[in-house]
């Protein structure tokens, strides 16, 4: 729930954790030199009918990279952007429809590395003061938005492990009728571990990745 200051207690917990465990986890991620191209994700929190949610999107199926996938609102950095929440609140009013004026700025979180593309990501957090109606505002680039409640991706029940060709794993999650992977996921299971929200689910349960998911985006698609 929230409180009369604003995001509810668990969001602040998160924001906290980005100067402390996300700081650490972030910097096994960090890119190696200048050459990555910055760009920016908003994990935009909110509520709906005292639900806590985050906004995600499918991306469209017709994209060279990152087609079909659930993803955090972003894109590339541009150079008129105010730095990463300028790109990241530019890039989810383009995609979304999200009015930028209803939205508070809890944290800007260390960049990640997507080592097959060289972006450097940025994600930043967000409290939905003001939701607004959203929308498919870019059909080029995207399928689907969808207010996914937290609860579901916190779920036992919908946690599950994917095995990429390489034989590597990640965290997944089936929430919001996608399946959700790669650096999405990725960043919301490191979220919910650092904000307490975790619950227990069987680690054990992997599954390969689906024919045709992305494979050149193995354990770091979905920006």
């Amino acid at each position: 729930m929230t409180t009369a200051d604003g995001p509810p207690p668990w969001l602040r917990r998160v924001a906290d954790a980005a100067t402390g465990a996300w700081a650490d986890h972030a910097g096994r991620w960090s890119a190696p030199d200048d050459t990555a191209r910055e760009s920016a994700v908003l994990l935009l929190f909110g509520e709906t009918d005292g639900r806590s949610d985050v906004l995600l999107i499918e991306r469209a199926a017709g994209l060279r990279s990152h087609a079909g996938q659930a993803a955090f609102p972003g894109g590339g950095a541009e150079p008129g952007d105010a730095g990463p929440v300028g790109t990241a609140l530019r890039e989810c009013a383009e995609e979304t429809g999200v009015d930028p004026a209803g939205v508070d700025i809890i944290a800007t979180l260390p960049p990640l590395w997507i080592s097959v593309s060289n972006y450097s990501v940025t994600p930043v957090l967000a409290w939905w003061r003001e939701p607004c109606e959203v929308r498919v505002a870019d059909p080029g680039e995207v399928a689907s938005v969808q207010r996914v409640p937290v609860s579901e991706l916190t779920d036992p029940a919908h946690r599950l492990q994917l095995r990429y060709p390489s034989g590597r794993s990640g965290p997944a999650f089936r929430a919001g009728g996608m399946l959700i992977w790669g650096f999405t996921a990725g960043v919301l299971s490191a979220l919910f571990d650092a904000a307490g929200l975790a619950e227990p689910w069987d680690r054990t349960l992997v599954e390969p990745l689906p024919t045709g998911m992305g494979l050149s985006r193995e354990g770091r698609g979905g920006s």
